[in-house]
């Protein structure tokens, strides 16, 4: 049970640094904030609100990862390296999609509740 409860400290003392620190986490958190009573107010069915606010979550899940890349590789060397520049890159990419996907489901969900097809 100790265990568990560290590793709960240690993910809420990650949750708190990268909203300390990061800009876009905090954005996207405010979504996140927005995007659950919107997402009651879109979809009746219980499955699609989840689904709407689970595209939200994996954003941020995504951004912490990106973020825990760019920490990392800052913490290996503030030299330019075209290969770490290139990771980076690669976890921003990341981050592109999960807002690419999020953007795709909330407009689906959108477009059938205005009744397009």
């Amino acid at each position: 049970m100790q265990r568990l409860w560290r590793a709960a400290i240690n993910s809420w003392n990650g949750f708190c640094a990268v909203a300390r620190s990061e800009q876009a986490f905090r954005q996207e958190l405010f979504a996140l904030l927005v995007a659950v009573p919107v997402a009651f107010l879109v979809a009746s069915e219980s499955w699609k609100r989840l689904a709407l606010i689970l595209v939200i979550v994996f954003i941020l899940i995504v951004e912490l990862i990106n973020t825990a890349i760019e920490k990392l590789g800052d913490r290996v060397s503030l030299e330019q390296d075209p290969r770490m520049g290139l990771v980076k890159d690669l976890g921003s990419a990341a981050v592109g999609l999960s807002l690419l996907l999020a953007a795709a489901v909330w407009l689906v969900a959108l477009a059938q509740r205005l009744g397009l097809p």
